[in-house]
């Protein structure tokens, strides 16, 4: 791969290199990054085609002196592209969101989207349209939510939680693709592959109706650098409006406590004030806003 000697980004499909390279960084605010964290364990653990056939490739921001001391300690800002999906970036300024878009622009020209934090999703955005020509179409704005103190909405409904095991990996890819289908996003991964994922960590808790039938689940994804994030919650259409995602978003999130997370969150489409409102009330508070961007023509 050619590299802009000029650029302040490395570019590179070695995962390890990746990750030795910015896990400083990236533990630095786990809760900013966690999106980033999250794909690079689940890459590690899964292998680098888990989300698709396209190779992932990587990237680094050093500061000028990042050589002088190895590189390590210079991280500044990092990005993940996982074909056919969109690119997630760290926060970093907009001269420097420019230079990303600047390479990429030669390096990855078929790159699909942006994810972000509002202000570097949006600067990529608008440069991405300056060296491609191409439209960049805002998708979804999203906030970022970190729990403070846990208060279970009462009445709880009835029945029971329990975390998803063998049994249930048709249920639950089932459920993703609805949910995906719900909310206007491509999957992440197979559907099948995004069960067994889950049920290998004990990452889906489900809730059960009093006798025994699923009413609704929820995701989380492996605890890295002490955060865990809620990343899927659904209920079925015609068993909402009784509860069951209150309920299982707090037995998820009691479950992540209790197995020592520090911190626990979540993502929400800010554009669905019944999922922004449900998780204040049981305790999720705002961090960040966030964007997601395509790019299309």
């Amino acid at each position: 791969m050619s590299i802009d000697l000029c650029s302040p980004w490395r570019l590179t499909h070695d995962l390890d290199g990746f990750h030795a390279r910015t896990e400083k960084f990236l533990h630095s605010e786990p809760a900013l990054h966690t999106a980033l964290l999250s794909v690079t364990e689940t890459l590690r653990v899964r292998g680098l085609h888990v989300y698709g056939e396209g190779a992932p490739q990587f990237g680094t921001y050093v500061d000028a002196d990042a050589d002088a001391d190895g590189g390590a300690g210079r991280v500044r800002g990092a990005f993940l592209r996982t074909p056919p999906h969109r690119m997630t970036v760290s926060s970093v300024g907009p001269e420097v969101a420019d230079a990303l878009a600047r390479q990429l622009a030669e390096a990855a020209p078929d790159l699909p989207g942006v994810a972000s934090d509002q202000d570097t999703a949006e600067a990529f955005a608008r440069s991405w349209e300056k060296y491609t020509g191409v439209t960049a179409t805002l998708s979804t704005r999203q906030r970022l939510y970190r729990l403070d103190a846990l208060t279970p909405p009462e009445p709880a409904p009835p029945g029971r939680a329990r975390v998803a095991g063998g049994g249930d990996p048709d249920v639950l890819a089932r459920w993703y693709l609805e949910f995906c289908e719900a909310v206007g996003q491509r999957p992440g991964m197979d559907a099948q592959e995004w069960a067994q994922t889950c049920i290998a960590y004990g990452g889906v808790t489900l809730w059960e109706a009093p006798d025994g039938t699923p009413t609704a689940m929820a995701s989380v994804t492996r605890r890295t650098a002490g955060q865990v994030r809620v990343a899927t919650v659904y209920t079925p259409a015609a068993l909402r409006g009784r509860g069951y995602a209150g309920a299982v978003t707090v037995a998820v999130t009691r479950a992540a406590l209790d197995a020592g997370a520090a911190e626990v969150l979540l993502f929400t489409d800010l554009a669905n004030p019944t999922s922004n409102g449900l998780y204040q009330r049981i305790g999720y508070r705002p961090v960040r806003d966030f964007a997601q961007y395509d790019f299309s023509g």
